[in-house]
């Protein structure tokens, strides 16, 4: 088969994607800005490398842009760390799956895209999995729900930022501004809650970051090389790996209706993809 290059960026983003969430889990007793913490660490230093090997001017075009990419990518992460930690690893996974729903629906705002009637029932559908999730899983309370959607919300506007950069800016100059903004909120945050580390937790933080660069380089890459439309369903491939890693590892299992509503997301998803391409 011969896939393009898109695509196959967008396969090695989910999948190293997907490594990053078992990483996080693995390391519960962390909290989410410390982890957030490390990983900036990690981020700014393989950028600076990066940039310097290739000659890359860091600091981008479009600052303000590039800005608020970093500040809603600050709220997002560390909100999706935390349900990562606290619930199921495939059901963290269906919530933040919400994400292109705000992604379309925010779009209509920031970069003037057009939302049909139809999209709107997709999107629904896909609520209506999340809440279906919550409702008969007693290991996800209200507050995870609310934390989890909320998160997907600023993850929305983070790949509008994204689209609104594509054009104007390298692939580690968006990144970059992740780890510039988040660096500084996270270390202050971390100073009235600090775990230390020990053992194979400095191994798990080594990893989240590598993975979570990896992983966002090849994002990246996917959606400057190719419509959004042709690319983003690969991200569900996503669910299937966390639905495996969480049995495996976690011997995590759920009840038929949690996973009818895991199908419900993805499905509610899909649809709006197809719909998008005809």
């Amino acid at each position: 088969m011969n896939l393009s290059k898109g695509v196959q960026f967008m396969i090695i983003s989910t999948f190293t994607f997907s490594l990053m969430k078992v990483c996080v889990k693995m390391i519960s007793h962390i909290p989410p800005i410390e982890i957030i913490l490390f990983r900036s660490l990690i981020s700014i230093v393989l950028c600076v490398f990066f940039f310097m090997k290739d000659k890359i001017n860091p600091w981008g075009n479009n600052k303000k842009i590039l800005i608020l990419r970093g500040v809603v990518g600050s709220i997002s992460l560390p909100s999706y760390f935390y349900i990562l930690q606290q619930i199921p690893l495939a059901a963290a996974a269906s919530m933040q799956y919400t994400a292109p729903i705000f992604t379309a629906i925010l779009g209509v705002f920031i970069v003037k895209e057009k939302v049909s009637a139809k999209q709107y029932l997709f999107f629904f559908l896909s609520f209506l999995g999340i809440l279906v999730i919550q409702g008969f899983d007693a290991r996800i309370s209200l507050i995870h729900l609310v934390i989890g959607i909320g998160g997907a919300i600023f993850t929305g506007l983070a790949y509008n930022c994204i689209r609104i950069l594509k054009t104007s800016e390298h692939p580690l100059v968006i990144i970059f501004y992740f780890p510039l903004v988040s660096l500084p909120l996270a270390g202050i945050i971390s100073l009235f809650n600090w775990v230390n580390p020990v053992g194979w937790d400095w191994m798990y933080l080594l990893l989240v970051g590598l993975f979570t660069q990896i992983a966002q380089y090849f994002m990246t890459r996917s959606y400057q090389a190719e419509e959004l439309s042709n690319v983003s369903i690969i991200n569900y491939m996503g669910i299937i790996y966390s639905l495996a890693f969480g049995f495996i590892i976690f011997g995590e299992t759920y009840e038929w209706l949690s996973y009818m509503g895991m199908g419900l997301v993805v499905l509610g998803i899909i649809l709006n993809l197809r719909y998008k391409r005809v």
